[in-house]
């Protein structure tokens, strides 16, 4: 089972920028696709952005799209998340997970993740 530790959140103002870390223990990331999820106060856990083993390939919520960049670092057994022009609709907490299904379906398990806080 592959552990998973979310970091690099913080409060922001509005346009600012933050990169969002999913670093991994117990298992390599290598041979996995990884999404990135949040959850906002009240609301469901949703999608933001998913990348493929190699970093061949991603797929983003139309939400974040042109804005946030997935990206991956296979020999560190991290992933990241560049959320630029950020906005306040995008305060929630952000979790990382591996993939079970592309590009959406997480596999359930989740690290405690990161708050990220967009004021405006």
């Amino acid at each position: 089972q592959v552990q998973l530790v979310e970091s690099g959140g913080g409060l922001v103002q509005a346009g600012g920028s933050l990169r969002l870390s999913c670093a991994a223990s117990g298992r390599t990331l290598s041979t996995y696709s990884m999404g990135w999820f949040r959850q906002a106060p009240g609301k469901e856990r949703e999608f933001v952005a998913a990348i493929n083993w190699s970093g061949s390939n991603t797929y983003y919520a139309d939400s974040v799209k042109g804005r946030f960049t997935i990206s991956r670092d296979n020999a560190k057994n991290t992933v990241y998340l560049q959320m630029n022009s950020l906005k306040p609709e995008d305060t929630a907490v952000y979790y990382c997970a591996v993939l079970k299904r592309w590009p959406v379906t997480p596999n359930g398990d989740w690290g405690q993740g990161t708050q990220v806080t967009v004021s405006s």
